[in-house]
């Protein structure tokens, strides 16, 4: 769990931060910030996906094929379950609820907590990155989530006050069950049958594709992918 336990600091130190200091970061800080947070998930995704890749050059490149076609299958699938569009409603359901909100408003705690707990629990590379975390302990992808809620924290904390501290928790406990969880049962049955290394490819590929988002270089339907772990597991399976 040392991914979330990296996440949960980020979001306590980020909402500490943001009550200690009002002024918000100036435009040249925040675009640095986001091109280092772009650059660390572009090498991190590629990385896990490099390092899960085995054998000699003809598998390898099924293996990256396998990938490719469970990507495919899970956006097919993403899209089909709304996924995405699930998570835009939610998303301008938040940020209508921050708009409206002040610093003066009796309900701001409240709303703040509610608030920063969706945004940072439902973000696709949270999940993605607690599944890998449980799998493999590959925890890079939470701690880069962890520096972007951070800030997101430090922030909203200008708004809502000390309770986007609080938010922590619920990101504490999603992900943490999410990790405990494949690493007690995911884990050793992806083991047995020797799936890791297709799931993992493919994760690595969805942690990639944040960072065109992060960059604002492209629109991706991340949610869209979510299925795309499992049908890499399904699909090597399959093919041997």
């Amino acid at each position: 769990m040392i991914g979330t336990l990296f996440n949960t600091a980020g979001i306590l130190f980020g909402g500490i931060a943001g009550l200690i200091r009002n002024k918000p970061f100036s435009p040249a800080a925040e675009s640095f910030w986001k091109v280092m947070l772009g650059a660390f998930t572009v090498f991190y995704g590629l990385r896990l996906t490099w390092i899960s890749l085995a054998g000699s050059p003809p598998q390898m490149l099924k293996q990256v094929l396998i990938a490719i076609i469970a990507l495919s299958l899970g956006r097919w699938t993403g899209w089909l379950l709304r996924l995405q569009k699930l998570s835009n409603r939610l998303g301008q359901n938040a940020r209508e609820r921050i708009n409206a909100a002040g610093p003066e408003s009796p309900k701001s705690a409240s709303e703040g907590f509610k608030i920063c707990a969706f945004l940072f629990c439902a973000a696709p590379l949270g999940l993605i990155g607690a599944v890998e975390d449980g799998i493999s302990g590959y925890f890079y992808p939470l701690a880069v989530k962890a520096v972007m809620d951070g800030f997101a924290a430090m922030s909203m904390a200008r708004f809502f006050g000390w309770s986007v501290t609080l938010a922590a928790l619920p990101v504490l406990a999603l992900q943490g069950t999410i990790t405990l969880a494949c690493a007690q049962w995911v884990a050793p049955f992806l083991d047995h049958r020797g799936l890791t290394g297709a799931v993992n490819a493919t994760g690595g590929l969805m942690i990639f594709s944040v960072a065109l988002v992060i960059l604002q270089l492209k629109k991706i339907a991340l949610a869209d992918y979510l299925p795309s772990l499992g049908y890499a597991a399904l699909i090597k399976w399959v093919w041997g």
